[in-house]
């Protein structure tokens, strides 16, 4: 960390000096003009959203990640849902009792809300309660329900409804079994399931995990990207867990990465690609301008032989059209293991915009990013991804 700070202290003095420098040989007019071009790092998480975990298209839970609420019309939630979920999920109205059908379900797998498909039990915590609804003791994540004080027929409740789209599920009580000692209370009506081994099927959000140099830099450049929900840092490529001083003595075989969960609705595994390789050098081997190492090399992580093939088309494609002078040296190589840094590295540049390191070093690629892929920006995306 102190020979980061050093270089890039070193660097971004000698910045600074040639700033004065063009400062006062151009008239102040032209240098405001400059200055307010200058947009600071910021968190760019949509108003709209909230923490949710949700299922990738690999059938693993993932997150909590930045996802949009769901926001319909009365007319929209009808012509979506039957009209006995209608009732239920949109006018708190509840099913008879022994009557649902997924009251003796016993089948291994996940349960979403119905609305909008948004995971919120697994079959583990399922047990049979005796009151003729669904019960469980825990949900895959707090972060997944709201829980409300309902006062309706007399008396003080906890009504649970879905985080992303608001429809009522059902309630909690004080009378369940260990560990957690709750009954979360459902209607059948509020859930759709499926059975784990066909996960894959309802995933919403894909992976992604790239190294490019320093993850302050590349998770700065992917946080603005429209359809991007989560950037986290973290170390991939080598041998089991690790701490940032590990992992920087090179001796690990760790590279500093960036997990990226995305949408692929909204942006392709290939525009990714393309942001990445535009902001950064992939023909530096095992380094990024001043970070030295094969902790900070250019690599693709690649989760299944799909990402596999796309990766290695994609170089193929920029070395045919000579898009660098150099050969590029880029490795791709199989996801076998990711490791979560340390949280003060997470939304290192959003949170120190002034940083020496961040200023000379993330800021230019961030700003690269918004002048290169405007269209791609939060706020401004196009919302269809390319092949």
């Amino acid at each position: 960390m102190t020979a980061r700070y050093l270089r890039a202290a070193i660097f971004f003095t000698l910045l600074v000096a040639f700033g004065v420098y063009v400062a006062t040989s151009q008239p102040s007019s032209q240098s405001s003009s400059q200055e307010s071009r200058v947009t600071p790092i910021s968190d760019t998480r949509a108003v709209n959203t909230v923490p949710l975990r949700l299922i990738d298209d690999r059938g693993r839970i993932v997150g909590p990640v930045s996802a949009r609420r769901l926001e319909l019309s009365e007319d929209e939630w009808r012509e979506r849902l039957t009209p006995e979920q209608f009732k239920i999920l949109r006018n708190d109205g509840t099913e008879p009792p022994f009557c649902g059908n997924l009251l003796d379900n016993k089948q291994l797998g996940v349960y979403t809300c119905a609305g909008c498909n948004l995971p919120l039990f697994t079959s583990d915590s399922k047990f049979t309660s005796g009151t003729g609804w669904p019960s469980f003791f825990q949900p895959i994540a707090p972060e997944n329900i709201n829980e409300l004080t309902d006062r309706t027929l007399g008396m003080s409740r906890t009504e649970i409804t879905c985080a992303r789209c608001d429809g009522h599920l059902g309630h909690v009580f004080t009378d369940g079994p260990k560990p957690t000692g709750l009954r979360y209370c459902l209607n059948s009506e509020s859930l759709a399931f499926t059975a784990n081994e066909d996960l894959a099927t309802i995933g919403e959000v894909s992976q992604a995990v790239f190294a490019g140099g320093c993850f302050w830099c590349t998770e700065a450049v992917f946080e603005q990207l429209e359809g991007v929900l989560d950037v986290e840092s973290g170390y991939a490529g080598g041998n089991g867990p690790a701490t940032y001083k590990e992992v920087t003595s090179g001796t690990t075989g760790h590279a500093e990465a960036i997990r990226i969960v995305y949408d692929p609705k909204v942006i392709s595994f290939k525009q990714l690609l393309e942001v990445h390789f535009a902001t950064h050098d992939p023909t530096q081997l095992n380094r990024q301008g001043n970070d030295v190492g094969t902790q900070y090399r250019s690599a693709i992580f690649y989760a299944d032989d799909e990402q596999k093939q796309v990766i290695e088309a994609y170089i193929k494609k920029l070395g045919a059209g000579r898009a660098y002078s150099k050969p590029i040296v880029t490795t791709v190589e199989p996801l076998e293991s990711y490791f979560p840094a340390e949280e003060y590295h997470q939304d290192y540049a959003a949170r120190n915009p002034e940083a020496s390191y961040i200023r000379a070093v993330s800021r230019p690629k961030v700003e690269k990013v918004r002048a290169k892929f405007g269209d791609l920006l939060k706020g401004v995306g196009k919302g269809d991804p390319e092949d």
